[in-house]
């Protein structure tokens, strides 16, 4: 008997240990066969398991030195081991605080704007819905982004903030972490392509266990974009366009791959900074711009002005511009929500189709002729 017992213990031992092997190399396959849901954000891959997700966060600010990746898993759910060493978020989620006015579209589109317990400067939102949360005390003001309120946040203790960064150096988020708060990096901002900003619906869907119902939304928006921007594919640009203002001293223009000219060029128009390259924006003296685009025939204006004279009175120069003289100046930040947030900024990047229409209504205003501007206001 001494002798068969240790044999009996190395035979189940092996058989252990090749049934963990075998395990092993089907959470492999599963791991290798799984696909990225993800087709037009580049910051953005959620890759779907069973019962957990690996959401990966790339480039969340510019120069950005590492990824970010989050599992996210049902109650109960069984993680490899080779994923423990990531961030775990239970889904779905029961309470959340954003910190991105563009974050709320996407809590309202998949019905789930009742989990935001909080926001950082709560006046900046502008939908009327999440407002009347704010107003009952559903939605409490959390600070400022650079300044979260962590004492606050302690006692809410939402299930999960999502914020964002501006660089390597975020000491908030690190305080954040420290106090055990469950915090994801969104990057959705760094997103150039209007159909990649919008299809970071995905990851609330993947958050809220909604991903039917967000790709359902997402689709629907690809397919209306498409449709508007096939409206024009025939037309010629016969609008060349100035856009930007002055700020103090210098006019902001937004480069040839940034999120502003791509809208430009899919409303078939011909932007007078598309070959400048990279995306964001790039500051130039009023000299510049005059030289470039005193003869440009549409002006979309930056900033919130609601006429030419308040345009003009910002800085008299502006009237040297042709687009000025002939009354052809648009502006899609002049609405604003009952608390001064402005409807563009947060609406904007969750419906690229209607951002599009605007454009295409703006260049080419003999089509969608029973369309009415969401966001753009012409200025008289």
């Amino acid at each position: 008997m001494r002798q068969i017992f240790p044999k009996m213990i190395i035979t189940a031992a092996f058989f252990i240990l090749i049934g963990c092997k075998k395990n092993e190399k089907i959470e492999a396959v599963k791991m290798v066969n799984a696909q990225n849901s993800i087709e037009y954000a580049s910051g953005l891959s959620i890759v779907k398991y069973e019962d957990y997700s690996i959401v990966t966060v790339s480039n969340p600010w510019p120069n950005a030195d590492k990824d970010f990746k989050y599992i996210l898993k049902e109650k109960d759910a069984k993680v490899p081991d080779s994923l423990q060493s990531y961030t775990s978020i239970q889904v779905p989620l029961e309470s959340v605080v954003v910190t991105s006015t563009t974050n709320i579209p996407f809590l309202e589109m998949l019905e789930v704007e009742n989990k935001l317990v909080g926001f950082p400067h709560t006046d900046y939102i502008s939908s009327e819905k999440t407002r009347a949360l704010i107003d009952k005390g559903s939605v409490k003001n959390v600070g400022q982004n650079e300044k979260l309120n962590i004492e606050q946040l302690i006692e809410l203790a939402p299930n999960l903030i999502v914020t964002f960064g501006v660089d390597n150096n975020n000491p908030m988020l690190d305080n954040l972490k420290k106090s055990g708060l469950n915090v994801l990096i969104q990057g959705d901002w760094m997103e150039q392509s209007p159909l990649g900003k919008a299809e970071w619906i995905k990851l609330y869907g993947a958050l809220f266990a909604k991903e039917d119902k967000a790709k359902e939304l997402f689709d629907k928006i690809v397919e209306s974009y498409n449709q508007a921007k096939k409206l024009v594919a025939d037309k010629p640009a016969t609008s060349k366009v100035l856009y930007g203002s002055m700020y103090e001293d210098v006019w902001y223009v937004a480069k040839g791959n940034s999120w502003v000219a791509q809208f430009m060029k899919d409303a078939q128009a011909t932007y007078l900074w598309a070959d400048l390259k990279g995306s964001g924006s790039e500051g130039l003296s009023f000299e510049k711009v005059l030289d470039k685009a005193k003869t440009a025939n549409v002006w979309i204006a930056s900033g919130s002005f609601k006429s030419l004279d308040e345009l003009q009175k910002a800085n008299p120069h502006y009237g040297e511009f042709d687009a000025f003289k002939n009354k052809s100046v648009y502006n899609f930040e002049g609405k604003l929500g009952a608390t001064g947030g402005t409807v563009y900024y947060e609406l904007a990047p969750s419906r690229p189709d209607l951002v599009l229409k605007d454009y295409i209504k703006i260049f080419h205003p003999d089509l969608l002729s029973s369309y009415e501007f969401t966001f753009a206001s012409k200025l008289n």
